[in-house]
């Protein structure tokens, strides 16, 4: 396919398309767009940044237009399911972009923001839901959706979502689907467990890949600095004060991490915002809007809140920390070389990450370049101002009364209001009960 005509999409469609200057599909959305268009079920392999969110909103509209229906009352037609709130936002971004000429609703439902807003938005329902699993099981669970009505469903970046825990309230949501619907699902990786969820959702699908699984992008060039850990926070300040960068994603794995990386940015006088799971919605809304007004040129992320951030002119990505799944890696440096841009990665490796550099080699079958400390390096280093110590109320919860601070690990990160809910259980009366319980077993 050379153009977006040839794939016979509705006019008000191609109109949309025209208005944002696209003319030519992507690999991923000229193989996908016309099996889609004839209903089939699709298995796709994409990575980020390959034009996949096109590749299922185009048809389904197309879709829509052909076969007009009134929206069902506190029901949806088409449901997308994110792991993230960011890539939930950008979805729904997206298809309001493709549907400006067509009359048909677009909604996100996430945790993090009042449930309440998003129960009354429901009860006329919505042509196009997208969705995280925790809150839309909320809303289900509260009556105010329902999936009876859905004709289209998209599981997007599944990969993600079995790394999040999400797999059980998954299968519940599948559960609640009908059976006669159109079923599409997207994955970066397709290793055995993610292929055995996918079998689970459709039915003869059609299979498109578009890049060799866990490859990265060639336009990245990919760079390794071997540095102790304390030193990490003083090679990242040298390079950002002392590097030409346009824009850059900094990825730790801990959200205290996150915004520990920020106070020393900030302290050398560097703009940043940190984005993660602690952040409230709008705190995360305006770092993200910052960053990509070019308010700020650096973003400091956790690998859960970074897969719906697509800004463009991405120039570098920085690994201050390495993931300890490999697969994060492909998607972390996803963000730079977008839309045909080139991009640079450095990852700063301590002596415990070797492990994890010898595994991301493996999968990406790319060896990284090395790059030597800079020269002077200890006595710039000790020249960098330190973060002055925050105020008590600004430092970070460490949990409930009596509670010791919690261990955060990013791979089981999840926003409020998108977490498994776990099952209810009786408090026991009696010895440790509170004050005033009722007790029936003789009287003690």
């Amino acid at each position: 396919m050379t153009n977006f005509t040839q794939l016979g999409l509705a006019e008000p469609i191609l109109k949309a398309l025209a208005t944002k200057g696209y003319d030519k599909p992507t690999p991923i959305q000229a193989k996908a767009i016309p099996s889609l268009l004839e209903g089939r079920d699709l298995c796709g392999i994409a990575q980020t940044g390959t034009g996949k969110t096109a590749a299922f909103a185009l048809p389904s509209l197309d879709y829509f237009h052909k076969n007009p229906r009134p929206t069902p009352l506190g029901g949806c037609r088409m449901l997308v399911l994110s792991p993230t709130r960011e890539l939930a936002s950008q979805i729904a971004v997206s298809f309001r972009d493709y549907a400006r000429f067509m009359r048909l609703s677009v909604e996100t439902v996430f945790g993090g923001v009042p449930v309440g807003k998003q129960i009354q938005r429901m009860r006329a329902g919505v042509d196009i839901l997208v969705a995280t699993p925790g809150r839309l099981l909320d809303l289900i669970d509260q009556r105010a959706l329902t999936l009876k009505d859905v004709e289209i469903f998209v599981l997007d970046e599944a990969d993600q979502m079995m790394d999040l825990g999400f797999i059980v309230p998954i299968k519940r949501i599948d559960k609640l689907l009908p059976r006669k619907r159109q079923s599409l699902f997207f994955s970066a990786t397709m290793p055995k467990a993610i292929a055995e969820l996918g079998d689970r959702f459709l039915t003869d699908p059609v299979k498109v890949s578009v890049a060799p699984q866990s490859t990265t992008a060639e336009r990245v060039r990919q760079y390794v600095t071997f540095v102790n850990q304390k030193e990490k926070q003083a090679l990242l300040t040298m390079t950002l004060k002392n590097e030409p960068i346009e824009r850059a994603l900094i990825f730790t794995r801990t959200k205290h991490g996150a915004d520990r990386v920020v106070k020393h940015l900030h302290a050398a006088n560097i703009g940043a915002a940190a984005i993660h799971g602690n952040k409230s919605q709008p705190q995360r809304t305006a770092a993200l809007g910052a960053f990509r007004k070019g308010e700020i040129k650096f973003l400091v992320a956790t690998d859960i809140a970074a897969r719906g951030i697509d800004v463009p002119g991405v120039s570098h990505v920085f690994n201050f920390e390495l993931p300890n799944v490999p697969e994060q890696y492909v998607h972390r440096i996803g963000r730079t070389a977008r839309a045909g841009a080139e991009g640079v990665s450095v990852s700063f490796v301590d002596g415990e990450e070797k492990g994890w550099l010898r595994q991301i080699e493996r999968l990406t079958g790319v060896k990284l370049d090395t790059i030597p400390l800079p020269e002077n390096f200890t006595a710039e280093a000790a020249r960098l101002p330190k973060p002055s110590a925050a105020p008590r109320a600004e430092q970070p919860p460490r949990g409930g009364r009596g509670q010791q601070p919690r261990r955060h690990d990013e791979r089981r990160e999840q926003p409020a209001g998108d977490r498994p809910k776990r099952p209810f259980r009786r408090r026991r009366s009696g010895v440790g009960a509170h004050k005033g319980a009722v007790t029936k077993m003789g009287g003690r």
